[in-house]
């Protein structure tokens, strides 16, 4: 039952010429926000992306994935990596979320660990998720990766970042 605002539905057709109503029906699926890392193509640098396409695929084998636009100059790192991890967010960390997005920061002056693989490691998030790259499929103009996790941890127990419409915020519970 939907107990917001009644207004006449509006049918669209997927247009990839004007994708902006096909992005604005698809921000209204709230989803939690993550940072992947992984190393740059070749062993060099770290190498981050904030992302929302991040979903649990299977619990035996651990397995979750995670989709990387095609169009990304980090896309080429991303989809050959033989390993990655994934950062959940807490509701106040939106600054890091910022720092690995288009024109962010990225790592500069971040402090991070390396783990066996060499994957960047960043503390402080409400989950992580090292893995293997297991699979790689194209969908569409992005790449879905799927990876086997290996270890997980889990610190603080804030609220999740959670992104609707297009801006950040956070979970209220309804009771």
């Amino acid at each position: 039952m939907h107990h917001g605002k009644t207004a006449t539905p509006v049918e669209h057709i997927p247009d990839p010429k004007n994708p902006r109503a096909y992005r604005d029906a698809l921000s209204r699926f709230a989803t939690g926000v993550t940072v992947v890392t992984a190393r740059e193509t070749g062993g060099g640098g770290p190498v981050g992306i904030t992302v929302n396409s991040f979903a649990s695929v299977s619990l035996d084998p651990a397995l979750v994935l995670w989709s990387a636009a095609r169009s990304s100059l980090r896309h080429a790192h991303f989809s050959g990596a033989p390993a990655f991890a994934i950062h959940v967010l807490a509701a106040d960390q939106a600054e890091l979320a910022a720092r690995f997005a288009k024109r962010g920061t990225g790592f500069d002056g971040l402090s991070y660990v390396l783990n066996d693989q060499g994957v960047p490691l960043l503390s402080g998030t409400l989950a992580r998720f090292e893995c293997l790259t297991e699979a790689r499929h194209q969908g569409g103009d992005h790449t879905i990766i799927i990876g086997r996790v290996t270890r997980f941890t889990t610190d603080a127990e804030d609220e999740a970042l959670v992104f609707a419409h297009g801006q950040y915020g956070r979970f209220t519970p309804l009771a």
